[in-house]
């Protein structure tokens, strides 16, 4: 018999200690002894099954062990931290000898995961535990249980927002396995909302002195059909879905209502798809405030640091492993989701860099995202800038849609449209300056907004120049209409006229002496600074057309400069900057050298662009 070689009183007195813990509960007063006897019994008959190579002894300790599983498991509220590592250890058991003793893991693991682990991922050694055993055996789980971790992916981020940066380095290592085709979308606002995870688990204790949460699936119905249907909607087409905020039985939703529907959908322990869009209440960033309080915990500010990095390996995920279709259907939740989160200023500038950051390098990797979603990308670029972070995604988004040619030069409606969509912008924001530059004395100015006629406003009308003068680069039918685009710019910025400084003026008239002597020098300065202002807007932008203009005029330097770095650029007639430093360049027209003295009036100089090239 195998148990002669190994010891037939070690295996004997395991065996023993499994069935008593079984039959039998132990005295209060010694259920740590107890139950620190059980693990080391179960790791012990595992390191024995692990020395016998004919498989006899895991068939042997079988029934025991599914006893011992399903005893602990089914603790309800008595359920212990030692009962979660001894169920660890016989889950490893499962594991590597399932298909000899003829059990399928998947309910075992489904099981853990629901009844215990959802009690007991608080306990730090569990939660350890925890991690280095799904660590361990992820590429088993990847092979025969791919959907377990998207599943529970909620569950296994209320361990890392509970716990401390001792688990950080083992979470990120299990992150790339939450992520599945069930997972992807959904994950994106868990990982962006970790922090608010955070808050929902401390007023989770702080109101219930508990952190056992109700289920997701048990508590709320899964969203509708049509609900998931009207948000895609949304996403591809701009349509208005139908995600706004419900109204409860007495009117509109509170803050507190909305924070608590929030708390709800983060403290799930199962993927339920899409969540609700909560962020879309007015007061839901205030009302977060108000709940993480003057002082931040431990716990959140661990959130706050180590969120933007799981969302560095969740990106690069996205874009080295995830399909077309699921990358696409991200990037309008991304614009939705860059101004709504936890604010926290260190925060929010983190995680909206890595969202901006992924936004392009999607685009770069696949430009004919632009042409899928060219309704919502002109939608950012077009609305509204009330805020810099609006702001910054709009000129982010307006750059992609030049460099990239409105999709690429095979999506040529799709670059129409949206050429057609950018001169609508340019002219709307050129007569707002002109109104802005004829009463701006009257104008009230929102605290973050882009105020018409700024140099805010200046910069966001360079950009869309730019990328007209790009998209006709890409797509040469477009051309004419972009030349009489530019030609039109320039007439109107050139004929503009600061009204702001004749009225100034009127009035300095029609003062008396006595009102000229105490009001001239501060009026006088008020004018130069409005002519001053008006005169660099309008400055920059004329030159910027004007460039434009000229270079449109020299089809090989025009694609060599404002053509995509990812386009085939080895042309005969093109430029090839990397040679720049070594060959003369002699087909540089004259009226980009022209400007000798001040500061460059492009965004770049020509030794830039080699160097850069090169």
């Amino acid at each position: 018999m195998a148990t002669t070689n190994i010891g037939d009183r070690d295996w004997a007195f395991c065996l023993r200690l499994l069935s008593q813990s079984v039959r039998d509960s132990p005295a209060a007063a010694s259920v740590d002894a107890s139950d620190t006897a059980v693990l080391e019994a179960v790791r012990r008959v595992y390191a024995l099954c692990r020395e016998d190579e004919s498989g006899e002894l895991a068939a042997r300790v079988y029934p025991h062990i599914v006893k011992v599983f399903q005893r602990f498991n089914s603790s309800g509220s008595a359920i212990r931290p030692s009962h979660g590592l001894t169920l660890l250890a016989i889950l490893q058991y499962f594991l590597d000898y399932g298909e000899s003793v003829l059990h399928d893991s998947d309910p075992s693991l489904r099981q853990f995961f629901r009844s215990s682990l959802s009690r007991l991922y608080a306990d730090p050694a569990v939660a350890k535990a925890t991690l280095e055993f799904l660590n361990h055996n992820k590429t088993k789980l990847l092979l025969f249980h791919p959907a377990l971790l998207p599943q529970f992916f909620p569950l296994l981020l209320k361990i890392i927002a509970w716990g401390d940066e001792k688990l950080d380095g083992e979470f990120m290592q299990l992150l790339p396995a939450m992520i599945g085709p069930s997972s992807f979308l959904a994950l994106f606002p868990a990982l962006l909302d970790l922090p608010t995870l955070v808050l929902a688990l401390e007023n989770l204790e702080k109101r219930a002195g508990t952190l056992i949460s109700v289920n997701g699936a048990a508590a709320r119905k899964n969203p509708a059909p049509e609900a998931l249907l009207a948000l895609m909607d949304e996403a591809y087409t701009g349509g208005v879905g139908g995600g706004e905020a419900e109204s409860g039985d007495e009117g509109e939703s509170t803050s507190r209502d909305e924070t608590d529907a929030l708390f709800a959908d983060l403290l799930k322990d199962e993927n339920e798809g899409l969540t609700e869009r909560h962020w879309a209440f007015p007061g839901m960033a205030a009302a977060l405030q108000i709940a993480a309080g003057s002082t931040q915990s431990a716990r959140l500010k661990h959130s706050i640091k180590v969120a933007p990095t799981l969302l560095q390996i969740y990106f690069d995920m996205a874009l080295r492993d995830v399909n077309d279709s699921l990358t696409c259907a991200l990037l309008p939740l991304l614009f939705g989701r860059v101004e709504a989160m936890f604010p926290d200023k260190e925060f929010c500038i983190e995680a909206r860099k890595k969202c901006i950051q992924f936004t392009l390098s999607a685009f770069k990797q696949s430009p004919h995202f632009i042409a899928v979603l060219k309704k919502p990308i002109m939608d950012r670029i077009g609305q509204t800038y009330t805020t810099v972070t609006k702001a910054e995604l709009g000129l982010q988004l307006c750059w992609a849609v030049g460099e990239y040619g409105g999709g690429g030069s095979v999506h040529k409606d799709a670059a129409r449209e949206i050429f057609e969509s950018l001169e609508t912008v340019l002219f709307e924001n050129l007569s707002s300056c002109s109104r802005a530059a004829a009463h701006r004395d009257t104008i009230v100015r929102t605290p973050g907004a882009m105020a018409p006629g700024t140099p805010a406003q200046t910069r966001l009308l360079c950009f869309v120049v730019t990328a007209i003068a790009k998209l006709a680069t890409w797509h040469r039918e477009l051309s004419p209409r972009a030349r009489v685009c530019l030609a039109k710019v320039q007439y109107l910025v050139q004929s503009s006229v600061p009204a702001s400084g004749l009225h100034l003026l009127e009035l300095l008239r029609s003062l008396s002496a006595s009102h000229i002597l105490v009001l001239s020098t501060r009026l006088t300065i008020v004018y130069q600074q409005v002519a001053r202002s008006h005169q660099v807007v309008d400055k920059a932008l004329w030159r910027r057309a004007r460039d434009y203009l000229g270079l449109m005029r020299e089809p090989a330097v025009c694609s060599s400069i404002l053509g995509s770095s990812l386009g085939n650029r080895i042309h005969p007639t093109n430029l090839q900057w990397e040679e720049g430093e070594t060959k003369a360049v002699a087909n540089i027209p004259f009226y980009l050298l022209g400007e000798k003295e001040g500061p460059p009036f492009h965004d770049f100089s020509l030794s830039d662009v080699i160097r850069a090239a090169a």
